[in-house]
């Protein structure tokens, strides 16, 4: 496949002086909502703004598009640790122990280490992102995120030279996650990678939170990633170790299914899933009459991502 090379997003920031004001506020209460279980709204007022409303719009984000309610997007979830249907997350994740959280950070880099959450969150300025989210399975939502970059992260480790690809890691909860006690379908715990021009890419976001409140236990809580010119399943949740490596991962799904995931997990509308068509995806949260949406490649990001596959197969890497 010929991809068309067009000029890559500009790489300035927004940063808004309100953030770092708020910054403490914003990790105390997101302490006191791990450590309860319980809504970061509990107890406000009905007219109160969400945790997040002065959060600024990151360069990245896409404002036009319409976002998916926050009811479908929270209570339609793949979660495998937990449930194989989609129903059951929302419920069994509250179980999960989010509070206290780290994230390790090691492999090839100058400055590995072990980094609390709050403390990654004083470093590290939040934005809002709306992006596209397409599964793998032919579904779509629009999901407006509260992160940082995962670039950002990176950089303060300090990446070696021969640093090729990024290895993640979620939880491993096994008594509080039914599908990991079993030991059902997938080698726990769940493991995803990126080659590192794509981890270093704006898009790439660590979200913390979404809809402009903490983000949801059954939505990858304390810590998810999201790629969204990716299938979901490449937007791991619930991080606990970053590695950087010189080779590829083996991940998760791609180790499972080697024909129906690929480690690149591209969005690519003619490179169909061996039981069912990728032309077309299913808006989460629309009507029964509603139109299926034409897939683009990349999840309609190409302008923003397609030189870093500017001579590569995408049948083929797929």
């Amino acid at each position: 496949m010929i991809i068309k090379t067009i000029k890559n997003i500009p790489g300035s920031e927004i940063t808004d002086p309100l953030v770092f004001q708020q910054r403490r506020t914003l990790i105390k209460a997101m302490a006191a909502m791990m450590l309860t279980g319980t809504s970061i709204r509990t107890g406000w007022a009905e007219d109160s703004k969400p945790l997040w409303s002065a959060v600024p719009k990151s360069p990245f984000s896409a404002p036009e598009l319409v976002v998916t309610p926050a009811a479908a997007a929270k209570n339609y979830n793949n979660y495998y640790e937990l449930a194989f249907n989609k129903e059951d997350p929302a419920s069994l994740a509250q179980s999960l122990r989010i509070d206290p959280w780290s994230v390790e950070i090691g492999g090839e880099v100058e400055k590995p280490g072990t980094y609390q959450l709050e403390d990654i969150l004083s470093r590290h300025t939040l934005q809002e992102y709306i992006y596209r989210f397409r599964c793998v399975e032919a579904w779509s939502m629009v999901v407006p995120w509260v992160g940082f970059a995962l670039g950002d992260l990176l950089k303060a480790a300090k990446p070696l030279s021969n640093a090729k690809f990024v290895k993640l890691t979620s939880v491993q909860q096994p008594d509080t996650m039914p599908k990991q006690r079993g030991k059902a379908m997938l080698d726990w715990p769940y493991v995803e990678g990126l080659r590192i021009d794509e981890a270093m890419h704006p898009l790439t976001i660590l979200a913390v939170g979404m809809y402009g409140d903490i983000l949801p236990k059954q939505n990858g809580a304390p810590l998810r990633l999201v790629v969204p010119w990716k299938y979901g399943f490449k937007s791991i949740k619930a991080v606990v170790k970053i590695e950087l490596l010189r080779r590829p991962p083996i991940s998760s799904w791609n180790k499972f299914a080697p024909n129906e995931y690929g480690f690149y997990a591209n969005v690519n509308p003619d490179v169909p899933h061996p039981r069912w068509s990728q032309n077309s995806e299913r808006l989460l949260g629309s009507g029964f009459f509603t139109p299926r949406r034409q897939t683009e490649l990349f999840n309609g990001y190409g302008e923003q991502v397609a030189h870093l596959y500017r001579d590569m197969d995408l049948r083929h890497f797929f």
